[in-house]
């Protein structure tokens, strides 16, 4: 179904929830989420970079899925070859482990502290919850070096909706399955999964976009913000001190927001999103519901909306049944095959999948030019998943995919057994210029990866 929302011209008025249509800003009292507007320059100085993750639940099959010799043209394994066709295009690195997802003196748990170890490098609270404890994830250490010159500091998408009441994995609450992106210790940033939502998010109502409508509404924008400042301020003065402290974290995001605005006013665009089309619910059929995700998300990293992404096939614990191979198990339970063979195959087949949803993801990339080159050479992709062995929720094994950002391919690189994932990490950041010297558990930048 094709995207034909028309723009709604309608006086402003301030209430518990202000929707800035357009260029898609809303303001939720006491919360603020800030949506963007299209961007793209219509000339580049020189050549950005991006970061975007590409994650899978519940580890995977790793004798399907470690290559037997390192170095150039591996044999494929079961679980890489639907990669064949864009080998080139990535290195398998294998070695790279959490340390920080171990129980140390912690309650038992697997997927409650690897999932948000895997972007952080940080000990997860064992709590249930609303005293979440984590770290900061180096998507997000991204999203703020590069904050001050896109309009949306990052982006994280998903397919299921996340898992809201209590614990998920015992001890630990839900909010550490449901995302990999942390933007502070006790602050984790939700996946979208809808893809109409995500389309406001980015481009607000509307298909076509001309400078001038656009200016109209940017002023609009401006002027609603600072009404809302000027009275929450006026608010202010009769709070306490907790209030005074949460309407100054509000007030921090309305400035956001109008940081925002002004970096849309210093850029001209003309955008016509005519053929691209939204569903206007979430697809029921998994493979598209992906693909669409992801078209999204590589449109806001063509106009530079932003310049980082995370994308979760599933929530962390996922039981979704891949119908669609003939598999009516649930992928979690799979996971815990307890070494039956049936199992075991099933588990191979999801894996092998996600691998070629992967495959034509890298591909799709490499399609869009970008500069002198195209998108997926300017972007580097961490892809991989928390734990290896699923069965036993081992966490010093990881299943580590880099692709683009120019770097070579057709390598598996064997590190030296337990190396930090957050060594990988640091490395894309600096390659990425971010100006970090250590990150998370993180001993030296895994330099010989990004050669």
């Amino acid at each position: 179904m094709k995207n034909n929302r028309s723009l709604k011209h309608t006086k402003p008025q301030l209430s518990r929830r202000t929707f800035l249509r357009g260029m898609g800003a809303a303001i939720a009292l006491p919360m603020l989420e800030s949506l963007g507007a299209p961007v793209m320059a219509k000339t580049q100085s020189k050549q950005i970079k991006r970061m975007t993750v590409f994650y899978s639940p519940n580890g995977i099959r790793m004798p399907a899925y470690t290559p037997k010799t390192v170095g150039k043209d591996y044999a494929m394994t079961p679980i890489l070859k639907p990669l064949e066709k864009v080998r080139d295009k990535f290195s398998v690195i294998s070695g790279l482990a959490h340390y920080q997802a171990s129980a140390f003196d912690a309650p038992p748990a697997g997927h409650g502290r690897s999932c948000p170890a895997f972007l952080t490098g940080a000990h997860a609270k064992a709590t249930e919850g609303s005293d979440i404890y984590c770290g900061i994830s180096a998507d997000q250490v991204a999203a703020q070096f590069f904050a001050k010159d896109t309009q949306l500091a990052s982006l994280e998408l998903g397919i299921e909706p996340p898992s809201l009441l209590g614990s998920c994995d015992i001890n630990y609450s839900c909010t550490y399955t449901n995302t990999i992106s942390w933007r502070s210790p006790t602050q984790a940033l939700p996946a979208m999964v809808s893809p109409g939502d995500v389309f406001e998010h980015l481009f607000g109502d509307g298909n076509k976009i001309d400078e001038h409508t656009r200016q109209m509404r940017l002023a609009q924008k401006s002027s609603i913000l600072d009404f809302i400042y000027d009275e929450a301020k006026q608010i202010n003065k009769n709070l306490g001190v907790n209030d005074r402290y949460k309407l100054e974290q509000y007030l921090t995001s309305i400035r956001d927001v109008e940081r925002r605005i002004a970096k849309a006013k210093q850029t001209s665009i003309e955008m016509n999103l005519d053929d691209f089309t939204v569903p206007a619910n979430i697809p029921s059929d998994y493979e598209e519901h992906v693909k669409i995700m992801l078209d999204l998300q590589m449109l806001a990293l063509q106009t530079d909306m932003t310049r980082v992404s995370t994308f979760m096939l599933g929530r962390e614990l996922s039981n979704h049944a891949y119908t669609n191979l003939g598999i009516p198990d649930g992928h979690h339970a799979l996971s815990h095959h307890a070494d039956i063979p049936e199992k075991i195959d099933k588990l191979i087949n999801i894996n092998a999948y996600h691998m070629q949803l992967f495959a034509d993801y890298l591909e799709k990339m490499a399609s869009i030019p970008d500069g002198e080159s195209n998108l997926l050479d300017n972007t580097y992709i961490v892809r991989g998943a928390c734990i290896g062995d699923s069965n036993e929720h081992d966490h010093m094994d990881l299943p580590i995919i880099l692709a683009g950002g120019g770097l070579e391919g057709n390598r598996h690189i064997a590190t030296e057994k337990n190396t930090p994932m957050c060594n990988l990490l640091l490395a894309v950041l600096q390659n990425m210029g971010v100006p970090s010297t250590q990150f998370g558990d993180s001993t030296a930048p895994l330099t010989e990866c990004l050669a």
